[in-house]
């Protein structure tokens, strides 16, 4: 397994974490401890989870199973980073939401109990409050930071000026701010080369890609995709049997490429799909291979406003 540090700060983490929205899915427990098992073996040391992953028919339920897995392994604990989010709904009242000063400390108090430990390593906002002010939830932030409950505090969704916004408020109090934020990217998805990614570069986030492979249609996994993708996913996958790679594994290795990512979030609900992304790893795409991607998945091209001015 190979390590980097997110952004400016010196938590080493995996070229790959471990995403657990798929184990809500999952009607056995044992099932995600499996799979939890066996990326930690092989060196994953990043799950990543949210307090809104089981629906609204088994709320918390990812956190706890993540917690289950936590207090019957106890050593793994010191093995793995635990991020997890705050924002969504997870309760009838007008207070279960967002990230007022009120919802993010009643959120993490109740994903410590769910996940049975006594802190959290990356505390993310899931999505931008836009009805909340940045002194409010930098003050509850640092709240749980002074107590020890969370370590770091992470972004996703966010636009590059919401990061931006975030980070000068965060300064104005003496205070880090975020120091990842965790965007949709993958060959479909290339909207965060525009602004996204040179922000994080700019000012030293960790980004972690979520949905690196669509939904599993990069990996060939996933039938369909628009009728405009039809001819993009046949020379796809022409252009990966040429390389004598699973789609999967040429898809990660693309974006491991980028030297703005930290990680991709490898939403693995079998162990052969870590399988996969472990192969990423050893591959380097060379220049031909990467403008024969390019011409199949086009992305912007430039960042903004390179992209559409001059």
């Amino acid at each position: 397994m190979e390590y980097t540090y997110v952004g400016r700060t010196g938590l080493a983490v995996s070229r790959l974490a471990l995403g657990t929205m798929n184990f809500k899915a999952f009607e056995d427990e044992s099932q995600g401890f499996r799979i939890l098992d066996y990326a930690v073996e092989r060196g994953i040391n990043l799950v990543d989870t949210a307090d809104v992953y089981g629906g609204p028919d088994r709320p918390g339920y990812v956190e706890n199973l993540v917690g289950d897995w936590i207090q019957a392994n106890p050593v793994a604990r010191e093995k793995v980073l635990v991020a997890t989010k705050v924002y969504g709904k997870t309760g009838p009242g007008p207070n279960d939401r967002g990230l007022s000063a009120y919802h993010i400390i009643k959120a993490c108090e109740a994903s410590l109990k769910r996940l049975k430990t006594d802190h959290i390593d990356i505390f993310q906002m899931h999505h931008v409050d836009r009805n909340t002010s940045w002194d409010e939830i930098w003050l509850a932030m640092e709240n749980l930071v002074g107590s020890g409950k969370i370590l770091y505090v992470g972004s996703c969704n966010f636009a590059a000026w919401h990061i931006v916004e975030a980070l000068e408020a965060a300064a104005r109090r003496g205070f880090p701010g975020m120091i990842s934020e965790q965007s949709i990217y993958n060959l479909c998805q290339r909207t965060i080369e525009l602004e996204v990614l040179p922000a994080c570069a700019k000012r030293q986030i960790g980004v972690f890609a979520w949905s690196p492979l669509q939904g599993g249609l990069l990996a060939a996994a996933k039938p369909g995709g628009s009728k405009a993708q039809g001819p993009a996913l046949q020379q796809w996958t022409q252009l990966c049997g040429e390389l004598g790679a699973a789609p999967a594994s040429v898809a990660l290795a693309w974006i491991l490429g980028n030297p703005a990512v930290t990680a991709p979030i490898i939403g693995a609900s079998a162990c052969a799909h870590i399988d996969d992304a472990l192969r990423a790893l050893e591959m380097k795409l060379d220049g031909p291979t990467l403008q024969r991607i390019d011409a199949i998945w086009p992305g912007p091209g430039k960042p903004a406003p390179e992209a559409y001015a001059w």
